[in-house]
């Protein structure tokens, strides 16, 4: 007999603290990303904020 998932939720936590203090997941060669400059992050929230706007934008039209 089949079962039918009508609904599923998936829970990811990105970037949690190591308790081990082992490697971390991102290359030596980029620095953290709390540590970028103002313009960096201003400049990042401008596009996510494009993206979003033209979403719904799309969202809209349909």
């Amino acid at each position: 007999m089949p079962i039918e998932i009508r609904e599923l939720h998936i829970r990811v936590t990105v970037n949690a603290p190591s308790a081990g203090g082992g490697a971390t997941a991102q290359p030596a060669s980029q620095p953290p990303a709390s540590g970028g400059s103002g313009e960096d992050k201003d400049a990042l929230i401008a596009e996510c904020v494009e993206q979003v706007l033209q979403i719904l934008q799309e969202k809209q039209e349909r």
